[in-house]
């Protein structure tokens, strides 16, 4: 499902990410064509920060508000111990391979209080409508089919988040409905390695 063909290259990757006590850049762990991967570290929070404090980019994230200092702090704090928790999940930096800019993150991890993995991204606004949001998850998703072995991944939306639906869409995702996710009612859209695998509930 690699959207990059060869050009996508995959490290030697840890399956247990190891969060840097230096600011030295941990190395990417996984290359798009144009995206680099890296674990996210303390010494990220200001991007995060400047990142959740564009009301553009968090207009459909939870409750539509911009996060706090605070807020991404304890988001910085859980962080390294997510990595340690979910062996091969998580959340991790993206920079452009042909400058080092901060574009945004991508996440591959479990949807909280559920046994369900989703596909996740958010990007600055300035790195919209350059087909790196369906770059990056391509990728994530291929990553967890082939090398994790998941049976199923969804990725879930607000209602009115019409361009992250068309982006799962274009991953071969199905819309299947409505959850109730992050304490709100949201667009589900699924992807399974085999269809014979999802099951077949009566009618």
């Amino acid at each position: 499902m690699s959207a990059t063909g060869a050009a996508t290259k995959r490290l030697p990757r840890r399956t247990h990410p190891r969060t840097s006590t230096s600011a030295v850049e941990p190395p990417p762990w996984l290359l798009t064509l144009r995206l680099a991967l890296h674990e996210i570290t303390r010494h990220h929070a200001n991007e995060l920060y400047e990142l959740d404090a564009d009301p553009r980019v968090m207009r459909y994230i939870g409750s539509g508000r911009v996060s706090t200092r605070a807020q991404v702090d304890a988001v910085m704090r859980r962080l390294p111990r997510a990595y340690a928790l979910y062996p091969g999940l998580g959340t991790w930096r993206a920079t452009r391979r042909d400058n080092g800019d901060f574009v945004g993150w991508f996440a591959l991890k479990y949807i909280p209080r559920t046994a369900l993995v989703e596909v996740g991204y958010r990007l600055r606004y300035g790195a919209w409508g350059n087909g790196y949001a369906t770059e990056g998850a391509r990728e994530l998703v291929r990553y967890g089919f082939d090398d994790l072995r998941l049976h199923r991944i969804i990725g879930v939306t607000h209602p009115a988040n019409e361009a992250s639906q068309h982006v799962l869409l274009k991953l071969g995702f199905v819309d299947v409905g409505w959850g109730h996710h992050y304490g709100r009612a949201l667009r589900v859209f699924e992807a399974v390695q085999e269809p014979k695998w999802k099951p077949q509930w009566p009618a």
